[in-house]
């Protein structure tokens, strides 16, 4: 797992992204407004994102019409996919982040008696 055996490092949604390398990196020039993955962080957890993301493209039907919407609405193939990318680090962070807070609590036990 990317998140290792300390994920309570995971400050948020966004630093599990670019562990995976999944977050965002602006690539625009000039007058075209467009953002790329990012090139680094953990190589096999992105790979296990694009696995995820293509058999969800060939057999979810709410990824197939995300795909059909984004591709009338102009956008390129590698572009959805990131897209996607980007969505299913979301759901694992949401799987992750309960797990993080439950097993190291930010504040002390409270004495309500």
């Amino acid at each position: 797992m990317s998140a290792g055996d300390n994920p309570e490092r995971l400050d948020s949604e966004a630093s599990f992204a670019a562990l995976c390398g999944t977050s965002p990196v602006e690539a625009s020039s000039g007058k075209t407004q467009r953002r790329r993955l990012n090139r680094g962080g953990d190589r096999q957890a992105n790979a296990a994102l694009h696995r995820i993301v293509l058999s969800r493209l060939r057999w979810a039907g709410p990824s197939q019409d995300y795909l059909r919407r984004r591709l009338a609405e102009g956008k390129t193939g590698r572009e959805i996919i990131r897209c996607l990318k980007r969505h299913v680090a979301r759901e694992i962070y949401r799987h992750i982040a309960p797990a993080n807070t439950a097993a190291h609590p930010t504040e002390p036990a409270r004495d309500t008696t």
